[in-house]
């Protein structure tokens, strides 16, 4: 019993141990694999972002030709201009308030994925029923919007790399931690046992064999002698 319980303290006190040297690095120093300082997404997307808020607020969708290519495109300008006021604004701000959280760059990631898509829809509307003009600065607002979405998808892949080198790292220190700084727990002993002294059996004295009964001789059965 003494034994099972100073087993069970000196694991309890290794596992202590190794959790607060992995929680406080050697030195004060900090933890490798934290993402360098970055400007702020919103300031990476913005340029992009107004442009092409711009572009489409100019467009003259009443002078394109009538049509259901000129209505859908109507319908896709009002998306757009929807998006850029009321939606992506407040992932902008989480994703500012946590820079290096990457469930924060996600839905940033998506909505400018879409964004993109609708655009891209009002460009080939363009094409075959605006200007030549419009068409032009259509085109030039896309290729600053898909630059833009390349370089959100970088940062949430540097992000990634640098999520997943820390926890290697983290690893790494509690398994270094664990090796040198609890020793292996003696066995428990085992009771030893007294030897009981073999039963000695008690010699049997052999039995003398039985002689054979001799035939017995009658005076009536005898011959006389003549």
């Amino acid at each position: 019993m003494r034994v099972s319980r100073s087993f069970f303290i000196l694991v309890t006190f290794c596992s202590l141990s190794v959790v607060t040297s992995a929680q406080s690095p050697t030195g004060g120093m900090p933890a490798q694999g934290a993402p360098s300082a970055q400007p702020a997404l919103s300031g990476l997307l913005q340029p992009a972002l107004d442009q092409v808020r711009q572009t489409v607020s100019a467009l003259h969708v009443d002078k394109w030709k009538r049509g259901t290519v000129r209505d859908e495109a109507r319908d896709d300008i009002s998306a757009i201009l929807r998006d850029l006021q009321t939606t992506l604004p407040p992932l902008l701000d989480a994703v500012d308030a946590s820079p290096a959280t990457s469930s924060k760059m996600l839905p940033v990631s998506r909505n400018i994925v879409a964004l993109y898509d609708v655009l891209l829809r009002v460009f080939e509307a363009a094409r075959i029923s605006g200007s030549a003009e419009e068409s032009a600065q259509l085109e030039q607002a896309l290729s600053s919007l898909g630059k833009a979405g390349a370089a959100l998808d970088d940062r949430l892949r540097a992000s990634v790399a640098a999520l997943e080198k820390q926890d290697a790292d983290l690893r790494s220190r509690l398994q270094a931690n664990e090796a040198v700084k609890c020793p292996t727990a003696p066995p428990p002993a085992t009771p030893v046992r007294p030897r009981s002294a073999p039963v000695q059996k008690s010699k049997r004295t052999p039995r003398p064999p039985a002689m054979p009964a001799q035939p017995s001789s009658s005076p009536a059965n005898s011959t006389p002698k003549s």
